[in-house]
């Protein structure tokens, strides 16, 4: 039995890219770029040996900072 991306704990590059809708190129150029001032960081990874891998919980959390509620407001728990 084969189990889809939405049951996965761990998802490659191209599971992930599907599941934020963003392109494999936008995922590796992060990781090489790493952290830089003024630039929305990528997802958070994991590397084990030269797989990369990244976790369901952390791209849900990912995707949560950047959620808009209304105009003009990121985050904001009171709407």
């Amino acid at each position: 039995m084969r189990s889809t991306t939405m049951d996965k704990r761990c998802l490659t590059e191209t599971e992930t890219s599907m599941y934020i809708s963003m392109s494999r190129a936008y995922l590796r150029q992060d990781r090489m770029n790493g952290f830089r001032r003024g630039r929305k960081p990528g997802p958070p990874f994991v590397k084990i040996s030269n797989s990369v891998r990244y976790l369901k919980d952390d791209l849900d959390a990912w995707l949560e900072q950047y959620r808009v509620n209304r105009a003009g407001d990121v985050n904001n728990p009171n709407v």
